[in-house]
């Protein structure tokens, strides 16, 4: 009988040593999932997509950008297009003097024209006279002054706006009001490789409006991160990985609402290359 009870007390010893170490494998694997849980939110901090103002570029306040050709904007036919523009107090080709040339994404061929039709890709302009493709319809076309590194030149006579009708039956599918709050996005565009990566230029025009903190503003939306742009500046965006970056521009009010307008919402995707 005496050994009968002490193997019955050996026998539940043991098993209560089993269950208190099972209880203390199972608080170290706790501990371990919080600790890889911990390395992986770090991780993200580390890649977090950041936005910050530019600074340093020449304002070029004096700056004019004018139209001279197509006078009027009514074109008889389709193809090829001769524009012509005057350009004072600025010199294309040229390259800008600042340190953002090293920044950013920088063009050899200098400073230039952005001509923007219908808030599709721009195409760069060197000079003040090309011709450009315009196909039958009613277009918008927004043009302005360029530094070397692609930031806008922003004041009241730095670019252009002008409706086209092109064709002896122009069909105007945009219905844009001129005289409406209106978004046109410039920066980031294409592709960029090796130190291009590391700064993008976000670049946009509005028309019509301005941008604070208790009225209309930009949201942009860059690979799920959502930012509120209350002043027209150009911006730096870091942090991105490297691939498909996806950027969502929309002109909202002040309560988030997306402003009517065929322009004032837009996606675009850039790839990042090493």
């Amino acid at each position: 009988m005496k050994r009968s009870k002490i193997s019955l007390i050996i026998a539940a010893l043991v098993a209560t040593l089993s269950i208190m170490a099972c209880k203390e494998q199972k608080k170290s694997d706790n501990k371990e999932a919080v600790k890889t849980e911990n390395e992986v939110t770090d991780m993200k901090a580390k890649n977090k997509i950041t936005l910050h103002k530019l600074d340093g570029s020449p304002a070029y306040s004096d700056a004019v950008l004018s139209m001279d050709a197509p006078q009027s904007g009514k074109i008889a036919k389709s193809g090829e297009v001769d524009f012509s523009f005057t350009v004072k107090n600025y010199k294309l080709g040229a390259q800008t003097e600042s340190s953002n040339t090293n920044l950013l994404a920088n063009s050899d061929k200098g400073q230039h024209i952005h001509f923007i039709l219908n808030n599709q890709p721009y195409s760069a302009h060197y000079e003040v006279n090309f011709r450009k493709e315009i196909p039958d319809g009613v277009h918008y076309l927004v043009a302005f002054l360029s530094r070397s590194y692609h930031e806008s030149v922003k004041n009241d006579n730095s670019f252009v706006v002008k409706k086209l009708e092109v064709g002896t039956n122009p069909k105007d599918t945009l219905q844009m009001d001129m005289d409406a709050p209106t978004l046109i996005y410039s920066r980031p565009k294409g592709e960029y490789a090796g130190k291009d990566t590391e700064n993008l230029l976000l670049d946009f025009f509005v028309l019509n409006t301005e941008l604070s903190e208790d009225g209309n503003k930009v949201r942009a939306t860059i690979n799920g991160d959502e930012f509120l742009i209350t002043r027209w500046a150009p911006y730096v965006i870091k942090g991105l990985p490297k691939g498909e970056v996806i950027i969502s521009l929309e002109l909202v009010d002040s309560n988030g609402n997306l402003i009517p307008g065929p322009f004032n919402k837009v996606t675009r995707t850039v790839i990042l290359k090493n």
